[in-house]
């Protein structure tokens, strides 16, 4: 598996949109939903290394120690690698990472429809102005 930061992806993804590599936006955000969107997205841009999946401890019979495994779906199919016990903080730091990627594009994404439905609902109201 390769991994890599959301660093580098946002800086190769945002150039030639409406947010550059440093995430400044090209124009003054224009509402409290507009100001939430860029902090969640500069949020996102520095998130670290991360993995999909769970950490879980298993015993076996006989052993005194424990070890450990890194699981996760592909298709629908629980998959599974072991992961070395030196490893294990580092891959916890990983799932986090995952985890806190996804509440951070939950966020992002209510800020983005905010901005669709504020849109739309200005428009109305400016069409009926007419």
């Amino acid at each position: 598996m390769k991994f890599f930061s959301l660093r580098t992806f946002f800086s190769c993804a945002c150039v030639g949109s409406s947010y550059t590599s440093d995430m400044n936006t090209t124009r003054a955000p224009q509402n409290r939903h507009h100001k939430l969107q860029a902090s969640y997205l500069k949020q996102i841009a520095e998130i670290g290394p991360f993995v999909e999946g769970s950490l879980c401890e298993f015993k076996r019979e006989g052993r005194k120690s424990s070890s450990w495994h890194l699981t996760y779906k592909i298709k629908g199919k629980t998959q599974t690698v072991y992961v070395p016990v030196d490893m294990v903080e580092e891959v916890r730091q990983w799932t986090e990472e995952h985890r806190r990627l996804k509440q951070l594009i939950r966020k992002e994404t209510k800020q983005s429809l905010a901005i669709i439905h504020g849109h739309v609902a200005s428009r109305r109201a400016a069409n009926r102005a007419r």
